[in-house]
């Protein structure tokens, strides 16, 4: 168990629909996802529903700010989970009660959202309600520089992989239907004590859904994603090796699976697309490049760019051609060793990707950038011939 015994005292009986929101030291923004979330709770369900913030230990009164929330009729509870610190570990206690409560459906929203309306409640649940899906993944509009390892790495590594384009397979804000909870629960000792626990637990969720369900993966129309972004050259290379590293793990595991795949189909999008204007993101491609050439001294790292070395150092980014040669050997290599430091070796060439991409894109107007994104996703699917074989 994720979460102590004693707060199920605090919980009623049942409950349609859990509102989870993991987070650590996220006062400042809590409070708002907090009362919006009631708000879609009383509009859309007839106040059928409950609140949990599952916290990490915050130092900044995360849990106080949420319980002071006026959330009105709606109840809400916020414990310090138990186990691995991470995501992962937040969410699978959410997992727990939802389970506990027999809820019907389990959304789960970022604690540091400053989008979010009462409408997202319906948008990642009506699926699961009107038995169309049993997991609903955000479909968001976000800004060209945000969101980099879904863009270069798991928007269409997974497509490509399973079939289906999921377009924000690691976003943060999901559905999940009742039928999954023991599912995902009957893992929870195994991943327990792995990056899953952490920041994999995204495409963890995401992976399982699409290899184990019979009924297709809905994406929800939910406008802008604005939240406090993160520069991937100082702030992500903790979060790429934790969810690429849970990506590899889920790829050699499933081998069987997507190795008999290759077209690709969209899944279904529910609701009508907002027509919104994402916050612009900044992102520092000099100390990009500055990283990219720093951790190319490392050994490791050296052999994972290959053949492609020289003109990478030559110049200072890597191709999209290139990255997708480098990932997909570096997912060979992995496959034989299982060592964790080939993933962090991994950071530097991701940093030369999204320089690349950040030059490539740096006049397109947000449109086109996306369009360039999703045409990624072909030389994906044409290179996958690679892993196929090799795997």
């Amino acid at each position: 168990m994720f979460f102590k015994e004693d707060i199920l005292n605090e919980l009623p009986k049942k409950a349609k629909i859990v509102v989870g929101i993991p987070s650590y030291n996220n006062s400042s923004t809590i409070s708002f996802v907090a009362k919006t979330a009631a708000e879609g709770i009383r509009e859309y369900y007839n106040s059928d529903g409950i609140i949990i913030n599952s916290d990490g230990g915050s130092k900044d009164g995360t849990k106080e700010a949420f319980m002071k929330t006026d959330t009105r009729n709606i109840p809400k509870v916020a414990f310090d989970y138990i186990g691995l610190a991470g995501k992962g570990s937040a969410m699978l206690s959410i997992i727990e009660i939802a389970r506990h409560l027999n809820a019907e459906a389990l959304v789960f929203l970022d604690s540091d959202l400053k989008s979010v309306r009462p409408w997202w409640i319906e948008r990642l649940t009506g699926p699961i309600i009107k038995k169309l899906s049993d997991y609903v993944t955000p479909y968001y509009r976000r800004h060209k520089y945000d969101g980099t390892i879904t863009n270069q790495v798991c928007y269409p590594l997974t497509t490509a992989l399973y079939g289906q384009e999921v377009r924000q397979p690691i976003g943060g804000d999901f559905g999940i239907g009742k039928e999954l909870f023991d599912s995902f629960l009957i893992e929870a000792e195994k991943i327990a004590k792995t990056d899953v626990a952490r920041f994999g637990i995204d495409i963890w969720l995401t992976t399982k859904y699409l290899v184990l369900s019979k009924k297709p993966l809905y994406q929800a129309a939910l406008g802008a994603k604005i939240h406090d972004p993160k520069d991937p050259g100082s702030d992500l290379a903790p979060m790429f090796t934790q969810v690429v590293g849970t990506l590899f793990d889920l790829t050699l595991e499933n081998a069987g699976k997507w190795k008999r795949i290759n077209s690709i189909t969209q899944a279904p999008i529910y609701g009508e697309i907002p027509e919104v204007t994402p916050e612009v993101v900044n992102i520092n491609v000099d100390n990009l490049k500055n990283q990219l050439i720093d951790g190319l001294n490392d050994e490791i790292t050296k052999n994972l760019a290959g053949k492609h070395l020289d003109n990478i150092l030559k110049e200072r980014k890597v191709s999209l051609e290139e990255w997708v040669d480098i990932l997909y050997n570096a997912l060979i290599k992995y496959s034989s060793s299982k060592d964790k430091t080939l993933i962090k070796s991994l950071v530097p060439l991701y940093f030369g990707r999204v320089a690349d991409f950040a030059e490539i894109t740096i006049d397109m107007n947000e449109k086109d950038a996306e369009d360039f994104i999703r045409n990624q996703v072909k030389v994906f699917l044409d290179k996958k011939e690679t892993l196929t074989e090799k795997l």
